[in-house]
């Protein structure tokens, strides 16, 4: 059984679809109410098993109940994947500096951790458990005006190598995804010219990804094929890493 947070669009929704088109029971989780019973609906009409909750994963009370619900009515989590994640751009003398860091670390960083540790009792019940954080390059670099969101993307791969570490000897592997520039609500508001020739200028392969592009890394990372695959930080992002200039 996968856990998705953040499953209601974007990279979450296609993880969410992915796992059920392979025969997984899916537990689609965010805090947008329709679009949680929008997936989980898609995913029943198309023949698979998902079930919806809506789940605001800055609040630690939920994170706990709505856990604790999944299992009875799904079973065991056998795989967690954490996606949910914000963006709030705020320069580091701005007024709402403040709330824009608290706010995005504790839903791009505190809530993966408490939902790991939620899940935790389920993913070590077998010695086989997977989980799969999404990062972002920008957890291997930097943005002016966006150090809340750097920072916690590059706490979440801290998350995953400490955890790696950690959960290892229990059986549990926690891999890290860090997709570039992939075509989500998040970069929607980007006008189509400006992302046309941020990609020519930056991606090797010269376009945006698509969330599906993503989720099928999240796949192959909880594979029993990787089951050798533990503390990796994987890039989905079409050579934007290392690509210089």
């Amino acid at each position: 059984m996968v856990v998705v947070t953040g499953a209601a669009s974007g990279m979450g929704r296609a993880i969410a679809h992915l796992f059920a088109d392979e025969g997984a029971k899916v537990a689609v989780t965010d805090r947008d109410a329709a679009g949680v019973d929008a997936v989980a609906g898609e995913i029943v009409e198309a023949g698979g098993l998902a079930t919806g909750w809506t789940l605001d994963v800055a609040d630690a009370g939920a994170i706990e109940q709505v856990v604790g619900e999944v299992a009875l009515q799904l079973g065991p989590v056998d795989i967690l994947v954490n996606d949910a994640g914000v963006s709030i751009p705020a320069a580091i003398a701005a007024d709402d500096f403040e709330q824009a860091w608290a706010t995005t670390l504790t839903i791009n960083l505190t809530a993966q951790a408490r939902m790991i540790r939620a899940c935790l009792p389920h993913l070590t019940r077998n010695r086989a458990g997977r989980v799969v954080n999404i990062a972002s390059t920008e957890g291997l670099g930097a943005t002016p005006f966006l150090s809340a969101y750097t920072v916690s993307k590059h706490g979440v791969v801290g998350l995953t190598r400490s955890l790696a570490c950690e959960l290892g000897p229990l059986g549990v592997t926690v891999n890290c995804i860090c997709p570039g520039p992939i075509n989500t609500g998040m970069t929607a508001v980007i006008p189509d010219e400006a992302k046309e020739r941020f990609a020519k200028r930056r991606v090797p392969l010269r376009r945006y990804g698509d969330p599906e592009e993503v989720a099928h890394m999240v796949l192959s990372l909880s594979l029993p094929a990787a089951s050798y695959v533990n503390g990796a930080v994987l890039t989905v992002d079409g050579g934007l890493s290392v690509k210089f200039g």
